[in-house]
């Protein structure tokens, strides 16, 4: 589990979806720590062309063009990411860190 890997999450919290794919956000420290919960953002099929989105689909290990959505941060136990769909590349990457600056209003280095 890496930040960048991408999950399904059956019956999330809150989600009218009987299944959704998350990415993991958090720094590698909290993924590898004995913390229970991780920082994801969801990935929603439906794109609208925001700053704080990434474009994401089947290289990626996704069946439709979709976006990750950086405003709708959410903490997820661990245990409940156990359905690998994928990862994301280095330029992906790159574009989830400066999403996430968009997102969370934070200036970069």
């Amino acid at each position: 589990m890496t930040r960048g890997d991408l999950f399904r999450v059956a019956h999330p919290s809150g989600d009218s979806k009987k299944a959704r794919v998350f990415v993991i956000v958090s720094r590698g420290d909290l993924i590898d720590s004995a913390f229970s919960t991780v920082v994801c953002a969801p990935v929603y099929t439906e794109r609208r062309g925001l700053s704080t989105e990434v474009n994401v689909g089947t290289t990626e290990g996704l069946k439709h063009d979709s976006a990750i959505l950086c405003d709708a941060l959410v903490s997820l136990e661990k245990t409940r990411l156990t359905r690998y769909v994928g990862s994301l590349g280095y330029d992906k990457l790159t574009e989830l860190a400066t999403a996430l600056r968009i997102a969370l209003d934070v200036e970069p280095d």
